[in-house]
């Protein structure tokens, strides 16, 4: 018997301060740069303000790219342009700074922590910081059987929940979350196809690596047959992530839970991310709050998954390449926004000689008006006398 009660979420989670939120419009207004003249930078101001529970809103001065990485069992059936099981290339990509998203983090000075939750490798050949929470070697093939065994996905989804802790605690004020996997989209799509109602056609998208007509039709088939193993567990959310998601998903989930709980704002990436998140909602509805979502990668279950929490993407470049790296192309848009927020200097205010001025001006007005009124009244009469 489980000891984990996803119910627990639901009271663990609060807001972002709303009085501190309008406490930040309040401050903005004062602000020599009239409203609304930054776009959505107000926007992304006042939500840091209250997230952080300040105004004016703190620098973002501690963020960090966090990435679950897993192999997929789908990917066997060619949904995938990458081999199935060669999720640990691109994490020692990573590592060796020889990715995009580790170029963009180092460019950006954001430090990389890599998790893997199911590679298909030998853990012995990585680092141990980054293979201490594996769960298992590759996840199942969802259109056939189960991704994870109950007592799998629980213990992925404790592991995303401790890395949630470990970053806050670290004094983490901002983290990009990212998946490195191969197969992972197909995975996320059945997620969002399940839990939005919709058919596989909808959801299902080309991937990080473009893949072509056949193999989409292949990803599609793969989407819909794990849609039907999906949709009788709809009630359980671990339950869902053990039949159709993954260690790295529902790692995420967790994580992505966590984060809320901690007050720790979280920037999510492409459709993986997106659909861990829609997953967490459904535990937690106040959870996306506290999530940004850095930008639209193209792909049509990302789009779903966000319309269904209402959350607009900060940047529409397309980025498909995962690994966080469309979510970091976000982040100097967020610190601009902290920044802009907290220094913009205050309109200034009357000074009280002004003040002064200004009363002897509005009398002197006052009492001009009035000699008037009278002048035109003794007119008056005299025009009557007449």
């Amino acid at each position: 018997m489980s000891s984990l009660n996803l119910d627990d979420f639901t009271d663990l989670i609060e807001r972002p301060d709303g009085g501190v939120r309008r406490d930040a419009e309040a401050h903005r207004e004062r602000q020599i740069v009239p409203p609304g003249a930054l776009g959505r930078l107000d926007d992304l101001g006042e939500w840091l303000a209250a997230a952080q529970g300040a105004v004016p809103v703190r620098p973002i001065e501690q963020p960090r790219a966090v990435l679950f990485a897993g192999d997929h069992g789908i990917a066997g059936l060619g949904v995938s342009a990458r081999p199935a099981g060669s999720a640990d290339q691109l994490v020692r990509a990573v590592l060796e700074g020889a990715s995009p998203a580790s170029i963009l983090a180092r460019r950006l000075g954001v430090p990389v922590r890599v998790v893997d939750m199911a590679l298909d490798c030998d853990p012995e050949g990585l680092p141990d910081e980054v293979v201490r929470h594996r769960v298992r070697r590759g996840s199942g093939r969802i259109d056939v059987e189960d991704a994870l065994t109950a007592e799998e996905a629980e213990a992925a989804f404790r592991a995303g929940v401790a890395v949630a802790d470990e970053e806050a605690d670290s004094g983490t004020d901002l983290v990009v979350l990212g998946d490195i996997s191969v197969g992972g989209t197909t995975a996320a799509a059945v997620l969002v196809a399940a839990l939005c109602g919709t058919d596989a056609s909808v959801v299902t998208g080309r991937g990080g690596l473009a893949i072509d007509d056949l193999a989409w039709m292949r990803k599609c088939a793969a989407v819909r047959d794990a849609l039907r193993r999906a949709r009788p567990v709809l009630g359980d959310q671990l339950q869902l992530l053990a039949v159709v998601g993954g260690a790295d998903l529902a790692a995420m989930t967790g994580f992505l839970l966590q984060s809320a709980v901690r007050k720790m704002p979280v920037v999510l990436d492409g459709v993986v991310s997106a659909a861990c998140a829609l997953v967490a909602q459904r535990v937690a509805f106040r959870a996306p709050d506290w999530w940004l979502a850095g930008q639209n990668s193209g792909e049509p279950a990302q789009a779903k998954a966000l319309d269904r929490m209402a959350l607009e993407p900060l940047l529409d470049h397309g980025v498909t390449v995962g690994e966080g790296a469309g979510a970091l192309l976000a982040l100097p848009l967020v610190q601009a926004a902290a920044a802009l927020a907290a220094e913009l200097p205050e309109k200034p205010s009357p000074s009280p000689e002004a003040s002064d001025q200004e009363e002897v001006s509005d009398q002197e007005e006052v009492s001009g008006q009035e000699e008037t009124s009278g002048q035109e009244g003794l007119a008056s009469q005299g025009k009557e006398a007449e």
